[in-house]
């Protein structure tokens, strides 16, 4: 760090991926769950080099050379990231061959390279190969009439060199080809039970193919075979000022990703010294960018094969959500909301509400219209469902779409396509912003008039990620929130400068301040001889105006807990600094989402929910929502979820003066992980409320609480 009060956020994020291959390292973790964070890692350092990696090359050529907050310039910064990617994917394979493979051994999971195998397996791998393999394998040659072809990103290949023995050129002799290992097989095929070694055995695609490619390539002899995968640019470069139309170019950008600038070359140990110099030079890429790897390329296959259902007893039972207590046994929603406000906590307490909410309101007769911001949802979304069906209907159904949802492009094409088929109104979000704050708004038609309903989260409506992410959502009817909610639309699909909000702040126009008053008034309060506490949960703090205030409030006296899970810029612990300020990360088995805002303010306890980071782009270049809970039980509720956060010792990792993480000190405290809290305290109280509702109906034995 030549910074030392600023961490750069690009280390940082490296320093959060560490922390998964860490989970991937830790025996106490079931192994397949092991297996799994180790593929988790692979495919965020895919990500990473795509876009982060990526955005620093493309400034190196342009010229550009503005020093990031810890003083170091796009050069520096590369030069040091290629060091930590190099060193990170090392201990990824180590991680692979060195502990989680005895632990599978340990338990009777094989992995098999052909020479292993015996006469029955060896058949089995020829008939595979012939019958699966060869219908669909297209192998490339390279010569003077076929020039290196365009290698697709993230993709396994086998790369070739051939002789022909009976050419009268010697310089005509030798050949290269490249061979693609196709997705549309399984990467990782199961071998029939009669293997030496007893269990459940398993060889990987390219080392069925490997033996038996000279059939690809009769007369000619194969000399070498060894693997390669590339990692493009896949940064999306839209003028979106002269774009006429944002969808289509978005959609070309999405092809032009397949083919950017290869940033990343994988290749195998065994890989000879002329095969890889060939392919740096035709993939026009540097030695530093060249990854030398011990083993079979692309840990990210480990993700579908960990679930495999052979593995049950070797992962954690998967969390199945429980119905909240406040919903439970209920079908009117509305009148629910109606009483009082309502909150969720996902994974813990089921999304399906959620989604229940969408399809009420697209069949109930009263509603007139729906109005929902969509930036992720699944490849076969039920609240996309919901939306058509409410259109189908003839209810006025608004959606705003977020074309620029980075890596989900594609599939929010398909859907905004298919809603706008429907009738509904689609909007594709706004030039030079992301559309990233998660609302729904409900205008329904009752007795005593009109009413809005509106659920405002913290993640993202897609019923996949909402069990494996945690994540916050407020149900309400208060006017007050609706009025908000329904401008903030309004300000979306059409025109208008309005900043004048009730309830909510909206990023870019007040968000930003509105934080820096937060903040501002506990300093002032420790100033009065009060007392001064921030405590803020999030993804990711690298803002740099946000961490200056917080070191001038911690320098006040404001006594500061940070929970972020991934990167964070701010240092804690320097001496007359940011010796009042705690940074905790939480890696456990879900993936830690919600961002809280909690200001004592005199002891009024203003709590926030946001669909923001404490990030720049979060704050000046995203349309975002800050919204304050002010219903006691939620905010006892919310409270209570940040305690027993904080009390977390079993995944807690604490952020050192140097920057560097360490585990909790776990001596005289007691073990808990959050997680796993949630998860039984939300099962005790699903389980309380229904054993209450069999009580009403007669169902359950009082005197012995069982069933009847």
């Amino acid at each position: 760090m030549k910074n030392n009060i600023f961490i750069n956020r690009e280390i940082s994020w490296l320093d959060f991926n560490t922390r998964v291959l860490e989970e991937a390292y830790d025996k106490n973790n079931p192994v397949m769950d092991r297996l799994k964070f180790l593929s988790i890692t692979a495919s965020n350092l895919d990500e990473f080099f795509m876009v982060r990696i990526a955005g620093i090359m493309d400034q190196i050529n342009v010229g550009y050379n503005k020093k990031s907050l810890d003083g170091l310039t796009p050069q520096e910064q590369l030069a040091e990231l290629s060091i930590r990617t190099q060193d990170m994917m090392a201990r990824q394979y180590t991680c692979l061959s060195k502990s989680i493979i005895p632990e599978l051994n340990q338990n009777k999971v094989f992995f098999m390279e052909y020479e292993e195998l015996g006469d029955e397996a060896k058949d089995f791998a020829l008939h595979y190969f012939i019958e699966a393999c060869y219908p669909v394998l297209t192998p490339q040659a390279i010569d003077n009439s076929r020039p290196f072809p365009l290698v697709k990103n993230n993709q396994v290949y086998l790369c070739v060199i051939l002789h022909d023995n009976e050419a009268m050129n010697k310089e005509e002799k030798e050949f290269m080809a490249i061979l693609e290992i196709p997705k549309v097989l399984d990467r990782i095929i199961a071998l029939p039970n009669t293997m030496e070694k007893k269990g459940f055995n398993y060889i990987f695609i390219e080392d069925i193919i490997r033996p038996f490619v000279h059939e690809l390539f009769t007369g000619y002899e194969v000399k070498q075979v060894s693997e390669f995968r590339i990692t493009r640019n896949g940064d999306l470069d839209i003028d979106e000022d002269e774009a006429e139309d944002l969808l289509i170019e978005i959609e070309k950008s999405i092809q032009q990703r397949k083919w950017g600038a290869a940033i990343k070359l994988e290749v195998t140990k065994s890989m000879g010294k002329k095969m890889r110099k060939w392919l740096i030079k035709e993939l026009e890429i540097s030695n530093d960018e060249v990854f030398e790897l011990k083993g079979n390329l692309d840990l990210t296959c480990f993700m579908k094969f960990h679930g495999r259902p052979e593995f049950a007893d070797l992962r954690d039972p998967r969390y199945t959500s429980v119905i909240s207590d406040d919903f439970y046994g209920r079908e009117d929603i509305f009148e629910i909301i109606r009483e009082k406000d309502r909150l969720l906590h996902h994974p813990y307490q089921s999304f399906k509400t959620v989604i229940d909410f969408v399809r009420l309101a697209a069949t109930d007769p009263d509603v007139l219209a729906i109005k929902q911001t969509l930036y992720r949802v699944s490849g076969d979304s039920p609240i996309i469902e919901a939306l058509i069906q409410a259109a189908q209907n003839g209810k006025q159904v608004t959606v705003l779409v977020e074309l620029k949802a980075r890596f989900d492009e594609a599939n929010n094409i398909v859907w905004a396509k298919k809603l706008e088929q429907a009738g509904c109104h689609v909007i594709y979000g706004l030039a030079g912003l992301k559309i990233h704050c998660k609302m729904i708004l409900v205008v329904r038609n009752e007795s005593d008039g009109i009413r809005r309903y509106v659920h405002l989260g913290t993640g993202n409506y897609n019923d996949v990620t909402a069990n494996l992410y945690t994540d916050l959502g407020m149900f309400t009817a208060k006017e007050s929130y609706a009025s908000d909610v329904s401008t903030l639309f309004n300000l979306l699909s059409g025109y208008s400068h309005y900043t004048l909000w009730k309830k909510m702040e909206v990023a870019p126009k007040t968000m930003r301040n509105a934080f820096y008053i937060a903040i501002d008034r506990e300093i002032e309060n420790i100033k009065m001889g009060e007392k001064g506490k921030i405590i803020a949960k999030m993804n990711s703090l690298i803002d740099e105006g946000i961490v200056n205030k917080l070191y001038e409030a911690s320098q006040a006296g404001v006594e500061i807990q940070l929970i972020v899970r991934g990167m964070c810029s701010l240092v804690p612990g320097i001496p007359k600094i940011s010796e009042n300020i705690s940074v905790h990360s939480i890696v456990g088995t879900f993936l830690e989402h919600s961002r809280i805002y909690y200001f004592y303010n005199q002891g009024k306890e203003d709590i926030f929910l946001s669909s923001a980071d404490w990030m720049e782009r979060n704050l000046d270049r995203r349309i975002e929502t800050l919204f304050p809970v002010e219903d006691m039980d939620l905010k006892q509720k919310l409270k209570h979820i940040i305690d027993i956060t904080l009390s977390d010792t079993i995944k807690t990792r604490i952020m050192t003066e140097t920057g560097e993480y360490v585990r909790m000190d776990k001596r005289g405290k007691e073990l808990l992980s959050c997680q796993k809290y949630f998860c039984e305290e939300a099962e005790a109280q699903f389980e309380a409320v229904r054993k209450r509702d069999l009580l009403n109906q007669g169902l359950l034995n009082q005197d012995f609480g069982g069933e009847l």
